[in-house]
């Protein structure tokens, strides 16, 4: 009798703690593909204990979650993954033991591995995040391929004219540089942006926008354009900076739709960065908001960059901040063409995401998505349209005043 009851109690503890760890710990998973790297993310309603290996032979990683049962969520991560997809190959899951689920990535070549956590920022809760980056990825070589022309190809019935033809054009007529305007769709992969009511999110509308000026762009002579983020996954604030100043852009120009709790508020905006403290409350409060984009697209503590943890800007700065406010002012000019103005000047707060020392930049609130007329606006073609010319009929007209500005000197 006392052996039955024994085995009655440790079964039942059995049953006790599988069901504990059946519980509904990881409540999400994601995965976000792109040519710089690919980011998995497992959210949880706690902190999820974890062991983590890189092996090699064939490159791959293996992560233990502890206390945690397999299910469908982690499942479903097998079935999220692209065929397309650049770094992993495949993903397996399994239950390692009752109170380990394992996970294994297995990479198509070798890369940079990132694992980290971060803490629960509305809308996430805990989130494990794994970042792949390919070794081979060259980021400036992609930003130089975005600028690639058309390289001159000479007929095949007449090669030797052709090329002295371009000889002697190029004699005539000396080669000047194109300037070169950094886009920068705001938001991205675990970072949604503002949402509006009909559930427009922010960063579908800045890529649709951004792709459209840099087509425009493009197709001005003497002009070329970079996007920052060609697709939906995530770019730390000081990368976007790092990315514009590698490019050596002379240009930047961040897009973004704002939203507000008050759905009647309305207008376009544009923004530059402030040397002390923000022009308005509501610049205050918006600068805030976007330079929390790092807290919730998730960067890991050694991704900080210098450039944007000073306190004191150099006179550098504050020249380009004063070239900032002018070129935002012509660009603000012809939005006011396509839609109300919030306000009728260029506001500034401390952007995160403007402190290029070097590159006169501002930030564009093409209008407020959290407003639903405007929200029907920015999911209309023709709005995004006339957005994007607007930004560069700006761009244009502050060139035509021959700005004083180093890029220009340079360049002319």
């Amino acid at each position: 009798m006392f052996k039955s009851v024994k085995l009655i109690i440790f079964l039942f503890s059995i049953i006790f703690n599988i069901t504990c760890f059946a519980k509904d710990n990881v409540i999400a998973t994601r995965i976000w593909p792109s040519a710089e790297y690919t980011r998995v993310t497992i959210e949880s309603d706690k902190p999820i204990q974890n062991d983590q290996m890189i092996l090699q032979n064939p490159e791959r990683i293996v992560i233990d979650l502890k206390d945690t049962q397999l299910e469908s969520t982690i499942e479903a991560l097998t079935s999220q993954l692209d065929d397309t997809d650049p770094s992993i190959k495949s993903i397996r899951v399994g239950q390692f033991n009752p109170k380990v689920t394992r996970i294994v990535i297995d990479l198509k070549r070798s890369a940079k591995v990132k694992i980290f956590t971060l803490k629960p920022i509305d809308p996430y809760k805990h989130r494990l995040v794994i970042d792949v980056y390919p070794d081979d990825f060259d980021s400036l070589a992609a930003l130089l391929q975005q600028l690639d022309s058309e390289t001159y190809k000479p007929s095949k019935d007449n090669e030797i004219n052709d090329v002295k033809d371009a000889i002697d054009e190029a004699i005539k007529k000396p080669v000047i540089d194109p300037i070169i305007v950094a886009i920068d769709a705001g938001h991205g992969g675990e970072d949604p942006g503002a949402r509006g009511k009909r559930g427009t999110k922010e960063k579908v509308i800045t890529l649709q926008i951004a792709q459209k000026l840099k087509k425009m762009i493009d197709a001005e002579k003497d002009m070329k354009a970079i996007l920052i983020r060609d697709g939906d996954y995530f770019v730390p604030l000081a990368t976007r900076v790092k990315k514009a100043r590698n490019a050596k852009a002379d240009f930047f120009v961040s897009i973004h739709a704002d939203a507000f709790k008050k759905r009647s508020v309305s207008g376009s905006g544009v923004y530059a960065l402030s040397e002390r403290g923000a022009s308005s409350a509501f610049a205050k409060f918006l600068a805030n908001q976007e330079n929390e984009a790092d807290l919730v697209g998730g960067v890991s503590i050694d991704d900080k960059d210098p450039l944007l943890a000073k306190t004191l800007l150099d006179l550098s700065q504050e020249a380009t901040i004063n070239d900032s406010l002018k070129f935002g002012n012509h660009v603000l000019k012809e939005i006011k063409k396509v839609n109300n103005l919030h306000k009728k000047y260029v506001e500034q707060a401390g952007f995160a995401v403007l402190k290029a020392p070097d590159i006169p930049s501002i930030l564009v609130e093409t209008a407020f998505i959290s407003n639903p007329e405007e929200e029907k606006n920015l999911r209309s073609e023709a709005f995004q349209n006339k957005m994007a010319q607007s930004i560069l009929s700006g761009i244009q007209s502050y060139l035509k005043t021959k700005p004083s500005i180093a890029f220009y000197l340079e360049k002319r």
